[in-house]
């Protein structure tokens, strides 16, 4: 009699999605005390320690602001403090988080207008410049778009972007939302001529959802004294550098969340933004490698085509004819790995793999070693062996 397969999802959980990411354990200890006084003590300066960090990881002298919410709540934040309704807005798309952040915008009464890559390929920063060229009135008052797109792992050229928009003489405020990439990949706000910036703790940032952090530079602020979106919580002017503590949150502060940010942000400091940036760049090749490992007719394939424009925090991975919900229910209920299932347009067709924040080559060889065995399980075309390639891109 033939012994029944066993189930080898027993022990640790291993997450692999695009955020929230894992958090570390030293981020989990500093979220675990007892709640103090706001208004004075550790987490008074705890405030000003978080409020000083956040403008060098993103590379700039302008201010940075914390609020209570997740990613959709900054994308709010920067359109309520430099725009007013009726105001166009031109919204570049290589996924689907652009196109949502557009949604809110329409949502909150401006005029939307939308500019959607090819399928596998980032914003081409020509196309923008064209669009804002035969804007001859510049009624078009900001661009829009995503740093990585987390459903498609595309990630679009900031500084080619900045230079067709300059090129053009165009007035239009350039925002990004850099949720996928602060904390995974370069990012110069000032160098690279970003207005807005929009990002969250849950992703590179290594704590869990519930802060938006949104960074303004000079020209964002000239944008705020006319705005006419601006409401009570969302509004700058009383969150920065207010005489008490709790006006920089609008309220009561997010006591656990900011020791948990303080002490993530410790951590990039430690292992240094360089070596940060470094250590996920190549995590990502090892995840490229193994799909192009895998990859044979009707099989796996990279959903961002060129090599350039793929993000060093996620990797989608088209799976051509292999049922997509198949290997992600053979990877969590048997093998124990839980992956990013495909997003909307992406759904049944492609999964994710998150490789940001509290990473090792460990646990990702690890990842990709279920993924095989599922592939292997279900007897989809496979080219060679993904765990090698990606062992022989880490040598």
């Amino acid at each position: 009699m033939t012994s029944p397969s066993p189930n080898l999802s027993h022990g640790p959980d291993t997450v692999a999605i695009p955020g929230p990411s894992i958090v570390p354990p030293r981020v989990l200890t500093a979220m675990a005390r007892p709640m103090p006084d706001i208004y004075e003590g550790d987490l008074i300066d705890t405030s000003l320690e978080v409020a000083a960090t956040l403008p060098g990881l993103v590379g700039t002298s302008g201010a940075a602001f914390v609020a209570i919410a997740n990613g959709h709540g900054g994308w709010e934040m920067a359109l309520t403090n430099t725009l007013s309704r009726g105001d166009r807005v031109l919204v570049a798309d290589c996924g689907l988080f652009a196109t949502a952040w557009g949604d809110l915008a329409r949502a909150l009464g401006l005029d939307v207008e939308l500019l959607r890559a090819d399928d596998g390929r980032a914003v081409d920063p020509v196309q923008i410049g064209e669009y804002l060229a035969a804007d001859t009135l510049r009624s078009i008052k900001a661009v829009l778009l995503v740093h990585v797109d987390t459903a498609s792992s595309i990630r679009n050229d900031l500084p080619a972007i900045r230079a067709a928009i300059d090129a053009t003489g165009h007035p239009a405020l350039l925002m990004v939302d850099a949720i996928a990439s602060i904390g995974c990949e370069p990012y110069r706000m000032d160098e690279w001529g970003i207005d807005v910036t929009i990002s969250a703790s849950q992703k590179g940032l290594m704590t869990p959802p519930g802060l938006a952090f949104v960074w303004a530079g000079d020209r964002a602020w000239e944008a705020h004294d006319q705005a006419g979106l601006r409401t009570p919580y969302w509004d700058w002017l009383p969150r920065h550098d207010p005489p008490a503590n709790y006006l920089r949150y609008c309220g009561t502060p997010p006591v656990s969340h900011l020791f948990a940010v303080r002490e993530a942000l410790a951590m990039i400091a430690e292992e240094g933004i360089d070596q940060v940036w470094a250590r996920h760049a190549a995590l990502a090749r090892a995840v490229q490698a193994a799909v192009d490992a895998w990859a044979a007719p009707g099989g796996l394939t990279l959903w961002a085509r060129e090599p350039a424009e793929r993000a060093n925090s996620v990797t989608t991975i088209y799976t051509g004819a292999v049922d997509a919900d198949l290997l992600d229910q053979i990877a969590r209920a048997e093998l124990g790995v839980t992956l990013g299932i495909g997003l909307r347009a992406f759904a049944g067709n492609s999964f994710r793999i998150g490789h940001m924040g509290f990473v090792s080559a460990a646990s990702l060889l690890g990842v990709l070693g279920v993924v095989e065995t599922a592939l292997l399980r279900l007897d989809a075309p496979l080219g060679a062996s993904g765990v090698a390639a990606a062992a022989a891109a880490l040598a």
